[in-house]
This record gives C-alpha cells, sequence and structure tokens, in this order.
C-alpha cells in the first residue's frame, strides 16, 4: 500500500491520516467518533491533492459518508461548513442568498423613517452567503459537506459545474464576483435516490463506503471506551448475523451502525452478566433496531 500522505507532503498542503479523535473532544466539540479504512483516507487525500475535485462518497445509511467530513475538518485543523440538501434547494442557495422581500419592506418604511434610506441602498444588509460563498472568501482552506445531493432536482448538480471548476461566483444584484481565496475540500454525499449527471460525476472522485462489518467492534468501543470488550463482542456478533440474515432476506431496512450504537446504549443499562446470556439466545430489545413490521415478521421467523 502506497503511503500517499508521505509521497504528497512536498508539496506544502496538509494530508489527513485517520487519527482516533479523543473522547474530551467528542464531547467538546459534539463530533462522533470516526475510524476510516486506509482506502477510504487515500481517497481524500487525492481529493486534497487534485483541489477542485469533489469526493462523492457513495453507501448505505449509516455507514459515516456524512461524519468523514467533520473528521477531516477536526484532524486538520480547518473551518467547517456543512450544507444539508432538500427537495427545494437551489444551488445558488449554497453561494448566496438575497432577500428581497425584506429589502421592499425596508424601503416602504424609509417613506416614514428617512434614516433607513442608507440601510436599504446597502445591498450588503439583504445578502447572505451560503456554505460554499463563506468557504470561498475563508482565509484558509475550508471542509464543505453537501449532503444528500440526490434530494434536490435533477439539474441541481449540474448548476454548481461552473462554480466548482472556476473557484468563483457572480452576486447578481450587486454586481460583485467572489473568488475563492482557497478552494474548500468538498465531500459530497448520496444516496441513489436518483442518477447524478454525467457532466457532474465526470469532475469529482468516487469512493463507495462499505458496510463496516470488519470494524464495528472498534466503533462501539470508541463511542463507549468503558464498556466490557465481552458484551462489546456478544453484541456485535449478534446484530452482525441479524444483519447478514436481513441482506439474504431483502429486509426493507438493514440495521445500520446508528441503530447498533443506540442497541448498545440500551444493552449496557443492565447487568453484563443478563446481557450476555440472552445474547447467546435471542436479540433483546428488537424495536430498537427493527423499523418495518415485515423486517420484525422475518426475524420472528428467523428464531423460530
Amino acid at each position: 500500500m502506497v503511503d500517499l500522505a508521505s509521497v504528497l507532503t512536498t508539496n506544502g498542503k496538509q494530508y489527513y491520516a485517520g487519527k482516533p479523535i479523543s473522547s474530551e473532544d467528542c464531547k467538546k466539540y459534539g463530533l462522533a467518533p470516526y475510524i476510516p479504512s486506509s482506502e477510504l483516507i487515500k481517497a481524500v487525500n487525492l481529493t486534497i491533492f487534485l483541489e477542485k475535485r469533489p469526493l462523492l462518497l457513495k453507501g448505505e445509511p449509516g455507514c459515516g459518508k456524512t461524519t468523514l467530513a467533520q473528521a477531516v475538518a477536526y484532524e486538520l485543523g480547518l473551518p467547517y461548513e456543512a450544507w444539508y440538501i432538500k427537495s427545494t434547494t437551489r444551488a445558488r442557495d449554497g453561494l448566496y442568498t438575497y432577500d428581497a422581500v425584506a429589502r421592499l419592506h425596508d424601503a416602504q418604511l424609509t417613506r416614514i423613517d428617512e434614516t433607513s434610506n442608507s440601510k436599504v441602498k446597502n445591498l450588503d444588509n439583504y445578502i447572505k452567503l451560503g456554505p460554499l460563498g463563506r468557504a470561498f472568501r475563508n482565509e484558509k482552506p475550508t471542509v464543505v459537506l453537501i449532503d444528500e445531493i440526490d434530494k434536490a432536482d435533477i439539474d441541481f448538480p449540474n448548476d454548481l459545474l461552473r462554480e466548482l471548476d472556476e473557484q468563483r461566483f457572480t452576486i447578481e444584484e450587486a454586481g460583485e464576483e467572489i473568488k475563492a481565496i482557497y478552494p474548500p475540500i468538498v465531500f459530497v454525499t448520496s444516496n441513489d435516490e436518483k442518477d447524478l449527471p454525467d457532466a457532474f460525476l465526470r469532475r469529482c472522485l468516487f469512493y463507495y463506503i462499505e458496510f463496516p462489518y470488519s470494524q464495528l467492534a472498534n466503533i462501539v468501543q470508541s463511542h463507549f471506551s468503558a464498556s466490557s470488550p465481552d458484551l462489546v463482542e456478544a453484541a456485535v456478533q449478534r446484530f452482525s448475523e441479524l444483519r447478514q440474515k436481513m441482506e439474504k432476506g431483502k429486509a426493507g431496512k438493514k440495521v445500520t451502525t446508528s441503530e447498533l450504537l443506540d442497541w448498545f446504549t440500551v444493552l449496557r443499562q443492565f447487568p453484563e452478566d443478563e446481557m450476555l446470556k440472552l445474547l447467546k439466545g435471542e436479540i433483546p430489545f428488537p424495536e430498537v433496531l427493527l423499523k418495518k413490521w415485515e423486517d420484525h415478521l422475518r426475524y420472528l421467523k428467523y428464531e423460530a
């Protein structure tokens, strides 16, 4: 395995090593422990090296797509901007918004109070930069998360092509051009709800995050450091067995690491010996894991 970060350090950039986040910093900054694979670390560092090329992340819900950007920003000590996409989101929203209604309201008030006239004339009072716009203005590289891009209209990704390629955009209402001081490090997540345009895909790096079976024990232990390794191992084993059965049975919704952590939160409230005994014969508190009735029926069938 080539250590890409060590090869590229001569260009003066910071690269990601996937260092563990301490429990103290997790609490202090509201972060979650993150354990990336070596291949994912390589994909992140290629993104940092190439610049202007977003890293498109796909994978099942709960595999860590969203939290990766936070982990990179934390380790490198960089600013972090999150842009959570909705069905109504427009590409321009990530660059800036212009509140024309507020300006019209203030303009009407100037008929009564002439002192408000100067406020109306200053467009900066009605223009607010979005996550990508703020990243362009930052004095250091900024980690930007564009989360669940496939929720937006099909034209949304293509509407960002020029801004991502040229690292600049124009505030039309003010006639002002904003150029990126430093190219942001952009992470884009998708749950494959719809296909993304080829023109957008051509400009991205791509990585698919597999479900981290081999890392589950480490993930649980990193969140619950004081927990018994025996309980962690038993819980992860039963969880993995359930998920693998759900994969074979084409379940309506497979269990994720998020549900594993919720489930373990419940398990550790009870005496360890009691839970270890239960885990040998059944999956206690299945309602924490199984979110569809048909999956409950399949679960009961498996356990029969």
